[in-house]
Protein backbone atom coordinates (compact mmCIF):
# COMPACT_ATOMS: atom_id res chain seq x y z
CA UNK A 1 0.00 0.00 0.00
CA UNK A 2 1.10 3.52 -0.76
CA UNK A 3 2.65 5.70 1.96
CA UNK A 4 1.67 9.34 1.68
CA UNK A 5 2.34 12.54 3.60
CA UNK A 6 0.06 14.90 5.46
CA UNK A 7 1.19 18.44 6.19
CA UNK A 8 -0.02 19.70 9.57
CA UNK A 9 -0.84 23.29 10.53
CA UNK A 10 2.63 23.48 12.09
CA UNK A 11 4.19 22.52 8.75
CA UNK A 12 5.26 19.15 10.10
CA UNK A 13 5.07 16.28 7.63
CA UNK A 14 3.37 13.17 8.96
CA UNK A 15 3.48 9.94 7.03
CA UNK A 16 0.31 7.90 6.70
CA UNK A 17 -0.10 4.40 5.33
CA UNK A 18 -3.11 3.35 3.29
CA UNK A 19 -4.86 0.35 4.80
CA UNK A 20 -3.98 -2.95 3.17
CA UNK A 21 -6.53 -4.84 1.10
CA UNK A 22 -6.45 -7.60 3.75
CA UNK A 23 -7.40 -5.16 6.52
CA UNK A 24 -10.12 -3.65 4.32
CA UNK A 25 -11.61 -7.08 3.61
CA UNK A 26 -11.37 -8.20 7.24
CA UNK A 27 -13.12 -5.03 8.40
CA UNK A 28 -15.81 -5.56 5.76
CA UNK A 29 -16.38 -9.16 6.87
CA UNK A 30 -16.76 -8.10 10.51
CA UNK A 31 -19.19 -5.30 9.62
CA UNK A 32 -21.18 -7.57 7.30
CA UNK A 33 -21.48 -10.19 10.04
CA UNK A 34 -22.79 -7.57 12.47
CA UNK A 35 -25.37 -6.35 9.92
CA UNK A 36 -26.57 -9.86 9.08
CA UNK A 37 -26.81 -10.88 12.74
CA UNK A 38 -28.80 -7.72 13.49
CA UNK A 39 -31.23 -8.35 10.62
CA UNK A 40 -31.74 -11.99 11.61
CA UNK A 41 -32.36 -11.10 15.27
CA UNK A 42 -34.82 -8.32 14.34
CA UNK A 43 -36.77 -10.59 11.99
CA UNK A 44 -36.88 -13.39 14.57
CA UNK A 45 -38.17 -10.94 17.17
CA UNK A 46 -40.87 -9.57 14.87
CA UNK A 47 -41.96 -13.09 13.92
CA UNK A 48 -42.04 -13.95 17.61
CA UNK A 49 -44.45 -11.04 18.03
CA UNK A 50 -46.66 -12.61 15.34
CA UNK A 51 -46.14 -9.73 12.92
CA UNK A 52 -46.67 -11.00 9.38
CA UNK A 53 -44.13 -9.41 6.95
CA UNK A 54 -46.91 -8.99 4.36
CA UNK A 55 -49.12 -7.00 6.74
CA UNK A 56 -46.42 -5.26 8.74
CA UNK A 57 -43.91 -4.43 6.01
CA UNK A 58 -43.56 -0.83 7.25
CA UNK A 59 -42.45 -2.05 10.68
CA UNK A 60 -39.98 -4.48 9.11
CA UNK A 61 -38.63 -1.69 6.90
CA UNK A 62 -38.27 0.69 9.85
CA UNK A 63 -36.46 -1.91 11.93
CA UNK A 64 -34.10 -2.61 9.01
CA UNK A 65 -33.03 1.04 8.67
CA UNK A 66 -30.12 0.82 11.20
CA UNK A 67 -28.60 -2.01 9.14
CA UNK A 68 -29.19 -0.12 5.89
CA UNK A 69 -27.60 3.07 7.28
CA UNK A 70 -24.90 1.22 9.27
CA UNK A 71 -21.86 2.54 7.41
CA UNK A 72 -22.86 6.17 6.97
CA UNK A 73 -24.12 6.49 10.56
CA UNK A 74 -21.14 4.89 12.28
CA UNK A 75 -18.52 6.60 10.13
CA UNK A 76 -20.21 9.97 10.73
CA UNK A 77 -20.55 9.66 14.49
CA UNK A 78 -17.45 7.51 15.14
CA UNK A 79 -14.92 9.69 13.34
CA UNK A 80 -14.53 7.57 10.20
CA UNK A 81 -14.76 4.16 11.83
CA UNK A 82 -17.20 1.27 12.01
CA UNK A 83 -16.94 -1.68 14.40
CA UNK A 84 -14.92 -3.59 11.79
CA UNK A 85 -12.62 -0.66 11.06
CA UNK A 86 -12.07 -0.07 14.77
CA UNK A 87 -11.11 -3.71 15.38
CA UNK A 88 -8.60 -3.79 12.50
CA UNK A 89 -7.42 -0.24 13.30
CA UNK A 90 -8.37 1.52 10.07
CA UNK A 91 -10.15 4.83 9.56
CA UNK A 92 -11.70 6.87 6.75
CA UNK A 93 -10.03 10.28 6.29
CA UNK A 94 -9.85 12.87 3.55
CA UNK A 95 -7.05 12.37 1.06
CA UNK A 96 -5.06 15.18 2.72
CA UNK A 97 -5.35 13.35 6.04
CA UNK A 98 -7.88 15.71 7.63
CA UNK A 99 -11.13 14.57 9.22
CA UNK A 100 -13.85 13.68 6.73
CA UNK A 101 -17.37 15.10 7.04
CA UNK A 102 -20.89 13.80 6.57
CA UNK A 103 -20.83 14.67 2.85
CA UNK A 104 -17.73 12.53 2.33
CA UNK A 105 -19.20 9.59 4.23
CA UNK A 106 -22.52 9.93 2.39
CA UNK A 107 -20.88 9.79 -1.07
CA UNK A 108 -18.84 6.72 -0.04
CA UNK A 109 -22.01 5.06 1.28
CA UNK A 110 -24.08 5.74 -1.86
CA UNK A 111 -21.34 4.46 -4.19
CA UNK A 112 -20.91 1.35 -2.02
CA UNK A 113 -23.82 0.02 -4.09
CA UNK A 114 -21.66 0.27 -7.22
CA UNK A 115 -18.24 -0.94 -6.13
CA UNK A 116 -19.19 -3.29 -3.26
CA UNK A 117 -22.81 -4.48 -3.38
CA UNK A 118 -23.56 -4.88 -7.10
CA UNK A 119 -20.08 -6.25 -7.92
CA UNK A 120 -19.65 -8.31 -4.73
CA UNK A 121 -16.66 -6.15 -3.84
CA UNK A 122 -14.84 -6.95 -7.09
CA UNK A 123 -14.77 -3.37 -8.39
CA UNK A 124 -13.69 -2.03 -5.00
CA UNK A 125 -10.86 -4.55 -4.76
CA UNK A 126 -9.67 -3.84 -8.30
CA UNK A 127 -9.74 -0.07 -7.77
CA UNK A 128 -7.90 -0.26 -4.46
CA UNK A 129 -5.16 -2.43 -5.97
CA UNK A 130 -4.80 -0.21 -9.04
CA UNK A 131 -4.86 3.12 -7.18
CA UNK A 132 -2.52 1.94 -4.44
CA UNK A 133 -3.57 4.65 -1.98
CA UNK A 134 -6.54 2.91 -0.36
CA UNK A 135 -9.22 4.36 -2.63
CA UNK A 136 -12.20 2.50 -4.06
CA UNK A 137 -14.64 4.21 -6.44
CA UNK A 138 -16.59 5.71 -3.53
CA UNK A 139 -13.37 7.13 -2.06
CA UNK A 140 -12.31 8.67 -5.35
CA UNK A 141 -15.67 10.44 -5.65
CA UNK A 142 -15.67 11.48 -1.99
CA UNK A 143 -12.02 12.55 -1.88
CA UNK A 144 -11.29 10.11 0.91
CA UNK A 145 -9.08 7.12 1.62
CA UNK A 146 -8.81 4.49 4.35
CA UNK A 147 -5.64 4.56 6.43
CA UNK A 148 -4.21 2.09 8.89
CA UNK A 149 -3.50 3.25 12.41
CA UNK A 150 -1.17 0.34 13.13
CA UNK A 151 2.33 1.59 13.77
CA UNK A 152 5.37 -0.45 12.86
CA UNK A 153 7.85 0.53 15.53
CA UNK A 154 11.49 0.09 14.70
CA UNK A 155 14.42 0.58 17.06
CA UNK A 156 15.33 3.72 15.12
CA UNK A 157 11.89 5.16 15.96
CA UNK A 158 12.53 5.03 19.70
CA UNK A 159 14.55 7.43 21.83
CA UNK A 160 17.32 4.83 22.10
CA UNK A 161 20.47 6.15 20.43
CA UNK A 162 23.89 4.52 20.25
CA UNK A 163 26.31 6.32 22.58
CA UNK A 164 30.07 5.94 22.43
CA UNK A 165 31.45 4.76 25.83
CA UNK A 166 33.81 7.75 25.85
CA UNK A 167 31.02 10.24 25.10
CA UNK A 168 30.99 13.36 27.30
CA UNK A 169 27.59 15.08 27.62
CA UNK A 170 27.27 18.85 27.34
CA UNK A 171 23.80 19.66 28.67
CA UNK A 172 22.68 18.22 31.99
CA UNK A 173 19.47 20.26 31.53
CA UNK A 174 18.15 17.55 29.20
CA UNK A 175 17.00 15.67 32.30
CA UNK A 176 14.20 18.26 32.54
CA UNK A 177 12.48 16.36 29.73
CA UNK A 178 10.43 13.21 30.10
CA UNK A 179 10.76 10.18 27.83
CA UNK A 180 7.57 11.08 25.95
CA UNK A 181 8.79 14.64 25.36
CA UNK A 182 12.16 13.49 24.05
CA UNK A 183 10.38 10.97 21.80
CA UNK A 184 8.28 13.82 20.36
CA UNK A 185 11.38 15.96 19.84
CA UNK A 186 13.15 13.07 18.10
CA UNK A 187 10.17 12.27 15.86
CA UNK A 188 9.63 15.88 14.77
CA UNK A 189 13.38 16.45 14.32
CA UNK A 190 13.92 13.31 12.22
CA UNK A 191 10.87 14.05 10.04
CA UNK A 192 11.99 17.64 9.52
CA UNK A 193 15.51 16.53 8.54
CA UNK A 194 14.19 13.88 6.18
CA UNK A 195 11.97 16.38 4.37
CA UNK A 196 14.36 19.34 4.51
CA UNK A 197 11.96 21.41 6.63
CA UNK A 198 14.44 23.87 8.13
CA UNK A 199 11.69 26.09 9.53
CA UNK A 200 10.46 23.27 11.78
CA UNK A 201 14.01 22.50 12.93
CA UNK A 202 14.56 26.16 13.84
CA UNK A 203 11.28 26.37 15.79
CA UNK A 204 12.06 23.11 17.58
CA UNK A 205 15.57 24.34 18.36
CA UNK A 206 14.23 27.58 19.86
CA UNK A 207 11.66 25.76 21.98
CA UNK A 208 14.17 23.25 23.35
CA UNK A 209 16.62 26.06 24.16
CA UNK A 210 13.84 27.94 25.96
CA UNK A 211 12.93 24.95 28.13
CA UNK A 212 16.55 24.11 28.91
CA UNK A 213 17.50 27.81 29.31
CA UNK A 214 20.75 27.45 27.39
CA UNK A 215 22.44 29.37 24.57
CA UNK A 216 24.32 26.79 22.46
CA UNK A 217 26.99 27.78 19.97
CA UNK A 218 26.16 24.81 17.72
CA UNK A 219 23.89 24.98 14.72
CA UNK A 220 20.25 23.95 15.39
CA UNK A 221 20.85 20.51 13.86
CA UNK A 222 24.01 19.92 15.88
CA UNK A 223 22.33 21.17 19.06
CA UNK A 224 19.29 18.91 18.72
CA UNK A 225 21.51 15.93 17.94
CA UNK A 226 23.49 16.69 21.08
CA UNK A 227 20.32 16.98 23.16
CA UNK A 228 19.21 13.50 22.04
CA UNK A 229 22.64 12.02 22.74
CA UNK A 230 22.87 13.70 26.14
CA UNK A 231 19.44 12.47 27.17
CA UNK A 232 20.41 8.93 26.24
CA UNK A 233 23.67 9.26 28.13
CA UNK A 234 22.03 10.43 31.35
CA UNK A 235 19.15 7.92 31.21
CA UNK A 236 21.51 5.03 30.50
CA UNK A 237 23.92 5.98 33.26
CA UNK A 238 21.56 7.00 36.03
Amino acid sequence: MKEFQIETAQNIAIEQNAASIVDRMLGYIIDSAIIYIYIILVYLLLIKLDLDPRDSWAIYLLCSLPAFLYYVLLETFWDGQTVGKSLVKTRVVKLDGSKAGFGNYFVRWILRLVDVVFTSGGLATLTILLKGNGQRVGDIAAGTTVITEKRKVKLSDTIIKEIDPSYIPKYSQVTLFKDAEIQTIKTVFEDAKRHGNHNVILKLNNRVKEVMQVEPIETPVEFLNTVLKDYNYYTQNM
